[in-house]
């Protein structure tokens, strides 16, 4: 979409160049059959330089291209009534461009709420360099163990925060399928889990926020970025988003369950059940190994079904390790609730990356 946008912004621009050519007479212009004085070609320009240099900002990721695109299309449009048995056409453009630029800047302005929290979130935290020796893993049930040695945890820093990309898909009950893609930001300490999701509905562009700090839960999602069709600030919702937080930790974070928050209870030596206690709240969780201490699912019931707002079985089978910023971790992952009438998979995620003990918004 932004190459498609990119092209289409930079051939917008070219043609604006003939207003140019046409004012200064360089050669023969049929498709005009109106003089330009030269200030005026002077102003087909400019804008079309404005159209282009739009078109270089979203191609390199530039914040503030949609005040060009602004600018250009209003200009534009001023040029094209000048001339419009000629131009009238290019309205047409200008009128998906205005509603582009529009979007863009919702979508900025939304996403810069999330990237102020997660800033915020930095600047509170403390990272040490202290390493994991098997004395850290000691006291933890044998499939834990064997799981965080696995991984490849040994070694390595201790987790302190860690950021998450993925592409995936996603629905809600009855609905289709959906593709999105993610980014989210983890902190320990104060336990906290800002994700944000950029996803097209129904062909629409949607953006979503989940925030989940200091006993705060926020779920806002926003068609084309401007118009809420989700807000709920819930502390109903803080333990789901506990159990949410936490399965994070077990499956891409693992370095980070050494911790004096989480108690374990051995099951038998490909399963053991962890509570994990933060904010005066407790949620727990069964964790399911295989042989090779590869973590394979993790199964909660204390989670609440938005949709329902009731609780229900949750599973996260995980598949395909792959070694992953130097840890062997699941690359592909479901989302399942287990509904009295049976499993609804609502989620698929690919893990694209990971990065650990960040310093910086990236």
């Amino acid at each position: 979409m932004r190459i498609v946008l990119t092209l289409f912004l930079f051939f917008h621009g070219l043609l604006h160049f003939l207003g140019f050519v046409r004012a200064f007479a360089i050669g023969s212009m049929a498709e005009f059959t109106k003089e330009f004085s030269k200030p005026v070609g002077l102003l087909w320009l400019l804008t079309g330089l404005l159209f282009v240099l739009s078109a270089l900002m979203i191609l390199f990721r530039k914040e503030g291209w949609h005040w060009f695109v602004f600018m250009a299309a209003i200009v534009s449009q001023f040029l094209i009534l000048t001339v419009w048995a000629d131009a009238k056409y290019g309205t047409i453009a200008n009128v998906m461009l205005l509603i582009v630029a529009i979007v863009g800047l919702g979508t900025e302005r939304f996403e810069n709420g999330y990237k102020k929290d997660v800033v915020s979130a930095m600047e509170s935290a403390t990272l040490f360099d202290e390493r994991i020796t098997e004395n850290d893993l000691s006291h933890l049930p044998f499939p834990v163990q064997n799981n965080l040695r696995y991984v490849g945890v040994l070694g390595k820093p201790r987790v302190y925060n860690f950021k998450i990309r993925f592409e995936g898909a996603m629905r809600d009950k009855g609905k289709d399928w959906f593709q999105f893609t993610s980014e989210q930001y983890n902190f320990i300490a104060s336990p906290a889990r800002l994700f944000f999701m950029k996803a097209k509905v129904k062909g629409l562009p949607t953006a979503g926020y989940h925030a989940y700090k200091r006993r705060h839960v926020g779920m806002l999602i926003k068609l084309l970025s401007l118009f809420p069709v989700v807000n709920i600030d819930s502390q109903e919702l803080f333990a789901t988003e506990t159990v949410t937080f936490f399965n994070d930790l077990c499956l891409f974070a693992p370095a980070a369950l050494i911790d004096d928050r989480i108690v374990w209870e051995a099951i038998d030596d490909i399963s053991a059940k962890a509570t994990f206690t933060t904010n005066g709240t407790s949620i727990s969780a069964i964790l399911h190994f295989n042989q090779k201490g590869q973590l394979v699912n993790f199964v909660s019931e204390d989670r609440i079904s938005v949709s329902e707002m009731t609780t229900f079985p949750f599973s996260t089978p995980i598949k395909n390790y792959k070694n992953v910023n130097g840890y062997k971790l699941p690359t592909y992952g479901e989302a399942i609730w287990h509904y009295p009438d049976g499993e609804f998979i609502y989620g698929r995620f690919n893990l694209k990356s990971v990065e650990y003990n960040v310093t910086e918004l990236q």
